[in-house]
C-alpha cells in the first residue's frame, strides 16, 4: 500500500460520516503478567487500513468537518531508548501516511473535552480490548455500558463498505500469506504418520512461520479430535487408522490473513468409510466454488451446501427422508454444525469485531439464530472484490449425537443406528479462500493438495 492509499481511505471515511469527530484508536501492549512483560504485540485491523502504523500507544483523530488529521501519541523518551533502542519520532511515524500533524496523548482529553462542549458527535467503532473501553469512558465521561451501547453505525458501516472490497494490492497480501500457508499444510501432511505427537507437527507449523518472519493468522488447530470444531489442544499420538484435521493460516508482513483446512489420513491411506465421508465434503466444497460469482447471495450457498452434504449422507445411509425437510428443519446441523465461510482480509473473521449484522449480513432473520444456522457469518451477496472462505465439514460429535437420539430428535432424517459405527470417526474439513471477480471467481494462492490421490501421493 502507497501513502495516497492511506489518505484516500481516511478521506472516503471522513466524507461518508460527514460530521463530528472520528476516533480511531490503535492496540497497546498487553501485558502477559506483569506490565513490562508483554504478549507479542498486534495492532488493530481498523487502525492498519486507515493509519497504517504498526506500532502499540497511538490514536487517530478525524475531524469530519475541517477535515483536520491528528495522529496522537507520545515521544519516545530516554527510558525507551535504553530498553527497547532509537524509536522514531511522532512526525516521522505520521508523515509516511499522510498525516501532518501530531500531539501528545495527553493532549487527546482537551481536545474531546471541547467538541463535546460545543455538542459535537464523537464517533468511535465497538471497542473490544478491556483498556480501550476504560480510555473511552474517560474521555467521553461514560460509563463501560453507555460506551459499549455508544458506538457509530455510521462510521461501523462507512469502514465495512471499505473494508469489504479488496484491492489487487491487498489480494497480493493475502496470496503472499498464502504462499507460506501451503508449505505449512504440505508438511503437515507428510508428518501424519503413526507414532507422531499433535505437538510435534505444530512445532514443524511454527517453525516455518518464524522461517518467514511472520505470524499466525489464529491459534492453530491440529488435531485428530477434528469434531470438535476449535480445538487447540496438541497433546495426542497419532494412531493408523484416524483422520487429522489442520486448520492453519499465517499473516502477511503487512498482516493480511490465510485460513486454510486440511484433513489428512494418519499413515497416508484413506479407508473407505474416511473416503466416503471425504468425497461427499469435497464435492461440495467444489461444486460451492464453482458456483461462486457477484449477484449470488452467500446464504442461499450455505443452503445448497448443506443439501449437498445431506444428500450425500442419505446415499450412504446416515440420513434418510425428505432431504429438503430435513435441511428445512435443521436436522443437517448434527453433521454440519458451521456456517460455510466467513470474509476475510487483515482479520481472517474480517471485521468480526465490527458486528455480524453489518458485516456479514443485509437483512436480520430468526432463521440466522438457527443451530446450523448461528454460525453463518457471511450471508450477504457476492460482489467483485470480496474474498471469502469456503468450508463445508462433516462431523461426528458424540454429545450431541448422544443427546439427539435421546431426545428421539430429527429421527425421520437421521439413521442413529447406522451412526454407531461413526462415533469415533472425528471430523472433516476442507477450506480455500476465495476473490469473488467481475465474471465468477478464484481460489488464491497457489494449489494446496486436497483431492483423495493428491492427499495420499504426499506421504
Amino acid at each position: 500500500m502507497q501513502k495516497q492509499d492511506y489518505i484516500n481511505r481516511r478521506n472516503l471515511l471522513r466524507e461518508q460520516v460527514g460530521h463530528g469527530i472520528i476516533l480511531l484508536p490503535g492496540n497497546n501492549n498487553v501485558p502477559m503478567n506483569y506490565p513490562s512483560n508483554t504478549l507479542p504485540f498486534r495492532q488493530d485491523s481498523n487502525f492498519l487500513y486507515f493509519v497504517g502504523i504498526d506500532l502499540p500507544g497511538l490514536i487517530c483523530m478525524i475531524d469530519c468537518e475541517n477535515g483536520t488529521e491528528v495522529l496522537f501519541g507520545n515521544e519516545p523518551t530516554t527510558i525507551d531508548v535504553i530498553w527497547s533502542g532509537n524509536h522514531a519520532s511522532m512526525y516521522a511515524l505520521a508523515a509516511p501516511f499522510g498525516i501532518e500533524a501530531t500531539s501528545p496523548l495527553a493532549d487527546l482529553a482537551k481536545t474531546i473535552d471541547a467538541a463535546v462542549n460545543k455538542g459535537r458527535k464523537i464517533h468511535y467503532l465497538p471497542p473490544y480490548p478491556s483498556d480501550r473501553k476504560i480510555m473511552l469512558a474517560s474521555l467521553l465521561n461514560r460509563s463501560i455500558e453507555q460506551i459499549i451501547l455508544g458506538t457509530s453505525p455510521e462510521l461501523i458501516k462507512s469502514v465495512v463498505s471499505q473494508r469489504l472490497y479488496k484491492s489487487d494490492d491487498e489480494v497480493a497480501e493475502i496470496e503472499e500469506a498464502l504462499n507460506i500457508t501451503r508449505e505449512i499444510h504440505v508438511d503437515a501432511i507428510k508428518m501424519s504418520l503413526p507414532g507422531i505427537y499433535e505437538y510435534e507437527i505444530v512445532s514443524r507449523i511454527f517453525s516455518t512461520a518464524k522461517r518467514n518472519n511472520i505470524g499466525f493468522a489464529y491459534p492453530v488447530i491440529c488435531t485428530i479430535h477434528g469434531e470438535i470444531l476449535h480445538n487447540e489442544t496438541h497433546l495426542n499420538k497419532l494412531k493408523k487408522g484416524q483422520l487429522l484435521l489442520i486448520d492453519a493460516g499465517v499473516e502477511s508482513i503487512m498482516h493480511y490473513a490465510s485460513d486454510i483446512t486440511r484433513t489428512a489420513p494418519v499413515g497416508g491411506r484413506f479407508s473407505s468409510k474416511q473416503k466416503e465421508i471425504y468425497e461427499i465434503v469435497l464435492s461440495t466444497q467444489v461444486k460451492t466454488i464453482e458456483n461462486i460469482r457477484p449477484g449470488v447471495p452467500f446464504f442461499d450457498m450455505h443452503f445448497a451446501a448443506a443439501r449437498n452434504i445431506a444428500e450425500g449422507l442419505k446415499n450412504i445411509g446416515l440420513m434418510k427422508g425428505n432431504i429438503f425437510e430435513a435441511i428445512q428443519s435443521g436436522a443437517h446441523a448434527l453433521f454440519f454444525p458451521h456456517g460455510l465461510g466467513h470474509a476475510i482480509g487483515l482479520d481472517v473473521h474480517d471485521m468480526e469485531d465490527l458486528g455480524e449484522d453489518y458485516v456479514g449480513h443485509e437483512i436480520n432473520s430468526e432463521e440466522g439464530r438457527k443451530l446450523g444456522n448461528v454460525s453463518i457469518r457471511f450471508g450477504r451477496k457476492l460482489e467483485p472484490g470480496f474474498v471469502v472462505t469456503v468450508e463445508p465439514g462433516i462431523y461426528f460429535i458424540p454429545a450431541l449425537i448422544y443427546l439427539w437420539q435421546k431426545e428421539k430428535k430429527f429421527e425421520e432424517y437421521i439413521n442413529y443406528k447406522k451412526l454407531e459405527d461413526y462415533i469415533d470417526f472425528g471430523g472433516i474439513r476442507i477450506e480455500d479462500n476465495i476473490l469473488v471477480t467481475q465474471t465468477g471467481s478464484r481460489i488464491l494462492g497457489p494449489k494446496i493438495p486436497k483431492s483423495v490421490k493428491e492427499i495420499e501421493a504426499l506421504f
